[in-house]
């Protein structure tokens, strides 16, 4: 079975390097949209984007006005985050940290937290669980929550065995196997780039929405709505196999 943790082989400078040409600047613009609309976002709202990675997301709405915490385990990211947040005059205050244990002095200090693009599930549940702790820990009374991920019940209609990723000679291949027992997808993943070749798993939690906001719910948060990458509450009509989940303290 692959490991319950994130693997630093999972997130570094090969991830960028084949997730480039999925990322693309109009699907970050369309998303930054989205988070701004989910969040009721204004200028001035403090707001905390947790496992930030390269600053995607956080350094966009800095530059709408939003006083932005960006938190990441990996210092390579954050290097990059802070690099184009200097060229782009964007004030964004980035720490490396974990997001199981926020730092006491966090609490009720955003308005907004943020976890996008599965930033969330990688831990084993009783972990998974203290990250949303900590999340409503760390927000204000009222705040919201927005959690980003696959919504099981359509990922699994559309479940792939083996995808790969090329950039030109150089392939990354995903191996996957869903546990129906432990609700977890398992990812064996093989990096060939530049002549070398490297093996390792991982795995991340999946949910359907009402699973993820029976989580929120029992994390203390007042209300949860599922909603499409339409900003729409989500349906059965819905064909994207992302959703967001909005929980409100």
């Amino acid at each position: 079975m692959a490991s319950e943790f994130p693997r630093e082989d999972a997130f570094d400078e090969d991830y960028l390097y084949f997730y480039e040409g999925l990322l693309t600047p109009e699907r970050t613009a369309a998303e930054v949209e989205l988070v701004w609309q989910l969040l009721e976002l204004e200028p001035g709202l403090a707001l905390l984007d947790l496992a930030c990675g390269h600053g995607r997301i956080a350094n966009p709405l800095a530059e709408r006005g939003v006083r932005v915490t960006g938190l990441d385990a990996t210092p390579l990211f954050l290097d990059l985050a802070r690099r184009e947040a200097a060229e782009r005059g964007a004030d964004v205050e980035y720490v490396e940290g974990d997001m199981r244990s926020l730092p006491p002095s966090w609490t009720g200090r955003f308005d907004r937290v943020l976890s996008w693009f599965t930033s969330f599930g990688y831990f084993s549940d009783e972990e998974n669980r203290r990250v949303l702790d900590e999340a409503y820990r760390a927000l204000k009374p009222g705040g919201l929550l927005a959690v980003e991920l696959n919504n099981m019940l359509r990922l699994l209609q559309v479940y792939a065995d083996e995808v790969v990723t090329e950039r030109g000679a150089d392939r990354m291949i995903d191996r996957h196997r869903f546990d129906v027992q432990t609700s977890r997808s398992l990812d064996e993943r093989t990096i060939v780039r530049g002549g070398k070749e490297r093996t390792f798993t991982f795995s991340v939690r999946m949910f359907a929405p009402a699973e993820l906001r029976d989580w929120l719910f029992l994390a203390g948060f007042a209300g949860a709505v599922a909603y499409g990458d339409d900003g729409e509450p989500l349906t059965p009509e819905h064909e994207g196999r992302r959703m967001t989940v909005v929980g409100r303290k």
